[in-house]
């Protein structure tokens, strides 16, 4: 079973290292290593693991915060590995067949940030339409959120009077980004965490800055 785990830790040598070695020590095996932020003398890492059969994935926790200055945010299930370049990849496919793009973006973009899923909804000037949705997206249909238009990605509160009851049930950290207009945006979910961080958000914001730019209006 793999397992994406966050963990927060003082940013010096051998701090990962040794979280590593915790880690290893209790049969977890370390598929990949992504920083997704770092600052203050602090870094944030999304490490994904493999965890031997039968065992809990509280172990992981326990491992990784017996090291000094170490935090865990989150642990979750998680398929596959972490793959930076896939950006990149996901820019092509929308450029090949940009008809389809909008399509392919959205079922792409839970893979590159590590979210549950992702929705491109937009606003008429009353109502908001769902133009596409992730594979894994609830369809639960959204009131008028008071942030549409949205004019930059930011990170939304889960516990908003607008997010439906069964996404502030399961603990869903939002965030959401302009698709090439205010009234055109994508938002994506994350059920039970971790929160969104700013270096993810504006990572978000630069994607779909550069796919909006091949998807027809």
């Amino acid at each position: 079973m793999s397992f994406l785990i966050r963990v927060q830790l003082p940013d010096r040598p051998g701090t990962l290292g040794a979280v590593a070695s915790a880690l290893g020590a209790i049969g977890a095996d370390i598929l990949s290593v992504d920083v997704v932020e770092r600052g203050g003398g602090v870094a944030i890492d999304d490490l994904v693991v493999e965890l031997p059969s039968g065992r809990l994935p509280d172990v992981l926790i326990t491992a990784a915060e017996s090291i000094d200055g170490v935090e865990v945010d989150a642990v979750r299930p998680y398929a596959g590995v972490l793959d930076t370049h896939r950006e990149l990849e996901l820019v092509e496919e929308v450029a090949e067949e940009p008809k389809h793009g909008l399509a392919v973006f959205t079922e792409g973009v839970p893979k590159i940030i590590r979210a549950g899923w992702a929705v491109v909804v937009s606003w008429d000037g009353n109502t908001v339409h769902r133009l596409t949705s992730s594979s894994a997206a609830p369809e639960t249909k959204l009131e008028t959120p008071p942030w549409m238009p949205l004019a930059r990605a930011t990170v939304l509160d889960g516990e908003d009077e607008w997010v439906p009851a069964t996404w502030q049930e399961l603990g869903t950290e939002l965030a959401a980004t302009p698709l090439g207009k205010p009234d055109r945006v994508l938002l994506v979910g994350r059920p039970g965490g971790p929160m969104f961080r700013a270096a993810e958000v504006a990572r978000l914001a630069h994607l779909a800055g550069i796919v909006s730019v091949v998807l027809p209006d």
